[in-house]
């Protein structure tokens, strides 16, 4: 849990690859998704996300990622106001692509 409250995760934490029961959502634009991204993440750009929050299962598990973690944890704050289990990915996929985690373009 950050300082402002909202749930967080390590990059290492998050589950390759990722299981039934965890969505990963992606909230960058297109042209950051375009160039590489989580394998099995689901791609809502943020400024989308209020106009398709019903794509989303709020029994499952949400880890929201974008470039380094701004919007991201913006999207968690508002998912869980929303009533979704929502957790930030800490440092977005700067820190995914550091920890030589895998991306798919």
């Amino acid at each position: 849990m950050t300082d402002a409250g909202i749930p967080t995760v390590d990059v290492r934490d998050v589950p390759s690859p990722i299981p039934d029961d965890v969505v990963v959502l992606d909230v960058r634009e297109d042209n950051e998704w375009q160039a590489g991204h989580i394998d099995g993440a689901v791609h809502i750009p943020l400024g989308d996300l209020p106009a398709r929050v019903g794509d989303l299962d709020p029994e499952v598990r949400t880890l929201v990622v974008c470039h380094v973690g701004g919007r991201s944890a913006r999207a968690t704050q508002w998912l869980q106001a929303q009533g979704i289990d929502a957790s930030n990915v800490e440092g977005g996929m700067a820190a995914w692509e550091q920890a030589g985690r895998p991306i798919v373009a």
